[in-house]
């Protein structure tokens, strides 16, 4: 009887070593990186762009910095440049929406922005990038509201989704 305990002791800590120098089963891969956080002042104009379907800050060297946030918001109805393209960066604000205005609200907090396009049929992504876009431009913060309106009508006040 103790020699089969022995054998079982035995193949227990033999099953115990193999199972603590086998590992997790998580192969090694290189290390991988994201793009670099926007920091500290810039020079440009800010806009956002999707990455990875994810909304990616984009900096665009211009002449008249800052200039009027209208013009910021032409920059992204007009999509990604070809760099930005080869760099993998999409937008889904179609270029027939184009920016007419953009007013502070009135009665409350936040911008309203007004085009010539549909705003209705807009993903969420493509609002969540001209709102956090106008949000930027406009200096607020990114908690203030902003409302789209279009040729199809209102979309309720929005804030951006990033922080």
């Amino acid at each position: 009887m103790s020699r089969r305990r022995g054998t079982r002791a035995l193949l227990a800590v033999a099953l115990l070593v193999a199972l603590l120098t086998a590992g997790c089963g998580v192969r090694p891969s290189d290390v991988i990186t994201g793009r670099s956080a926007v920091s500290g002042p810039f020079a440009g104009r800010g806009l956002y762009l999707i990455a990875d379907g994810e909304l990616a800050l984009v900096v665009r060297p211009v002449k008249n910095v800052p200039g009027p946030p209208l013009e910021t918001l032409v920059l992204l109805v007009s999509g990604p440049t070809e760099a930005e393209r080869s760099a993998g960066l999409t937008s889904e604000v179609p270029a027939e929406a184009g920016p007419v205005s953009m007013t502070p609200s009135t009665d409350e907090p936040g911008i309203t922005v007004r085009f010539k396009g549909a705003v209705l049929p807009l993903s969420t992504l493509a609002a969540n990038q001209i709102i956090c876009t106008v949000a930027l431009a406009g200096q607020q913060p990114t908690s203030a509201p902003v409302t789209l309106v279009g040729s199809d009508g209102t979309r309720p006040p929005w804030s951006c989704p990033i922080e």
